[in-house]
């Protein structure tokens, strides 16, 4: 008799289980959710901040993060997106390498049920993804602008972007959207760094040896204008040239202690981290969450450097 009642109990308590969300599933046997992050590259410490403060946040709940780099190859990216929907990720935080070839990827998330929630830098197909947060890219290179105009009153400028990367992109926009119309800022050379040190080096290389007349950078983030910073030293060419980036970056700051560079529109991979996995929370529990969120940058530059932690990031 005893073992016909545990018998019913458990069928009922399987059938019960079964007809329960996978969140709910997940609740009744007490298990961790699973969540995913991939990020464009991991040879730049913004994502590495970036990641830990998603661990922080999903940990801190009991559950676990699994993280990829693909090494800015989006066909690797989407592998590693399918490998990920494999392993029982219930949200994926994405950093897309190309915000349009992501889309695959995307399709298969909303497919198996994942949840995307996008980061730093906005896809091309909102449509697949439940909410982005990111700074507001676009106004972080109207900050840049901003700050050259103000100290120079004519400049021959070299920008070195990255097209595919939709948060580059938007940067760079903003910067030449604020110049617009004004004849005594004429951009003399736009390159592709891939938002990387060593390839951004490359680029002002090739700057260096077409002869190109210039007196300011500006580098769609931080690695990219450090990188022209080491090229412009290199070929001991630094001198009067405003350099500008956008992060924010320790390496940047320290670089602007120096006096070598001259700015950076910053901005806050913890707050980004933290953000997107406590509305991640709030949408698997099912409160209403924003479909964009974005967060303001600010400007650090030598005159208010003391304001900041030079060896952190904000």
């Amino acid at each position: 008799m005893k073992r016909c009642i545990l018998a019913a109990g458990l069928a009922f308590l399987i059938i019960a289980v079964i007809g329960c969300s996978f969140a709910e599933r997940q609740k009744a046997f007490d298990r961790p959710r699973i969540f995913g992050a991939t990020y464009m590259t991991r040879n730049n410490p913004f994502f590495d901040v970036l990641n830990d403060a998603l661990a922080q946040v999903v940990e801190g709940n009991g559950d676990i993060l699994i993280s990829r780099d693909p090494c800015q190859d989006q066909e690797k990216q989407n592998g590693q997106i399918l490998e990920m929907i494999d392993e029982g990720i219930e949200v994926l935080f994405l950093n897309p390498v190309d915000w349009e070839l992501v889309r695959p990827a995307l399709a298969a998330c909303k497919e198996a049920g994942v949840v995307v929630i996008n980061i730093d830098t906005v896809v091309k197909d909102r449509e697949y993804v439940t909410s982005i947060i990111e700074t507001d890219n676009y106004q972080a290179g109207v900050l840049c602008a901003q700050d050259m105009m103000k100290r120079v009153d004519e400049a021959n400028i070299v920008v070195i972007d990255c097209p595919w990367q939709a948060s580059i992109s938007n940067r760079v926009r903003g910067f030449m959207d604020t110049l617009d119309g004004n004849d005594r800022y004429r951009v003399v050379y736009t390159g592709t760094g891939h938002g990387e040190f060593e390839v951004s080096a490359k680029v002002m290389q090739e700057v260096m040896e077409a002869g190109v007349s210039f007196n300011v950078v500006l580098g769609g983030n931080d690695p990219t204008a450090l990188g022209a910073l080491a090229t412009l030293q290199q070929n001991r060419r630094e001198e009067g040239v405003l350099i500008y980036g956008i992060d924010g970056s320790p390496d940047f700051k320290a670089m602007l202690k120096l006096g070598y560079v001259t700015g950076t529109s910053a901005q806050s991979p913890e707050t980004i981290g933290r953000v997107a996995a406590e509305i991640a929370y709030d949408y698997l529990n099912g409160e209403e969450v924003p479909e964009y969120l974005g967060i303001e940058p600010y400007m650090i530059t030598g005159e208010n450097l003391d304001q900041y932690e030079v060896n952190g990031w904000q």
